[in-house]
């Protein structure tokens, strides 16, 4: 298995190698197996590419929702701070988050059901 992990240092499995290494959070953004670095990749290579991304659009449909939760949150502590204008814009920010997160859940769905 390859473990990635994200920039929080959470780890991030993937199937399809048959070593394991860890990543930055920049690889982890740019997830591209040449971020091996004198490794032997050749088990990634052969890594089945539908589960591999599978794994990365699960991952970035996570993250981004993790995101979002976090833009709520600070948008509640910016409108308890009395700053409602711009608690306001915030909110409107994490209503777009939920609508690309949609359509990244769609997208994974269909990744998923594909032959």
């Amino acid at each position: 298995m390859h473990i990635v992990k994200d920039e929080n240092g959470n780890v991030i499995p993937h199937g399809g190698c048959e070593h394991t290494h860890d990543c930055d959070s920049a690889q982890a953004h740019h997830h591209e197996h040449a971020h091996c670095e004198g490794e032997n990749c050749s088990g990634c290579q052969n890594a089945d590419p539908k589960q591999q991304l599978t794994a990365l659009l699960t991952y970035m449909l996570s993250h981004n929702q993790s995101h979002a939760a976090e833009l709520d949150q600070m948008a509640e502590k910016i409108r308890g701070a009395g700053m409602e204008a711009a608690a306001e814009q915030i909110k409107k920010g994490v209503d777009e988050f939920q609508k690309g997160n949609m359509y990244l859940s769609l997208a994974l769905s269909m990744v998923k059901e594909s032959k």
